[in-house]
């Protein structure tokens, strides 16, 4: 597998690709579903709730707090989650500035 040469792209560019990865899997979807309906730290439940196995969820999860859209916290012996709010903000930002752009009803494309 070759380098993706992110390094070739605006950080605008990477900034967007990189948050784009979370709506690229209807799991990590799921997750975030389910933490916006409960508006609380989320703690057991999601295994439950999603109806994926204990490790897959939590390769989600991983994924998810890596790119910053949530946050855990350790309660006692397991970890509890939720929408980290303002890098959600943040992300709503640029990809509602990027998906806004229209194409023009004068295009000479095609």
């Amino acid at each position: 597998m070759g380098l993706s040469k992110t390094e070739i792209f605006t950080e605008e560019q990477n900034t967007i690709a990189t948050f784009a990865k979370a709506f690229g899997h209807p799991a990590r979807v799921a997750i975030l579903q389910h933490l916006f309906k409960k508006d609380t730290c989320v703690c057991g439940d999601l295994v439950k709730e999603i109806g994926l196995a204990q490790p897959t969820i939590s390769q989600h999860l991983k994924e998810l707090k890596y790119l910053g859209l949530i946050k855990g916290n350790v309660e006692g012996t397991s970890v509890c989650y939720c929408i980290e709010t303002d890098n959600w903000k943040q992300m709503k930002t640029q990809l509602l500035s990027f998906l806004d752009q229209d194409i023009t009803a004068q295009s000479n494309c095609c």
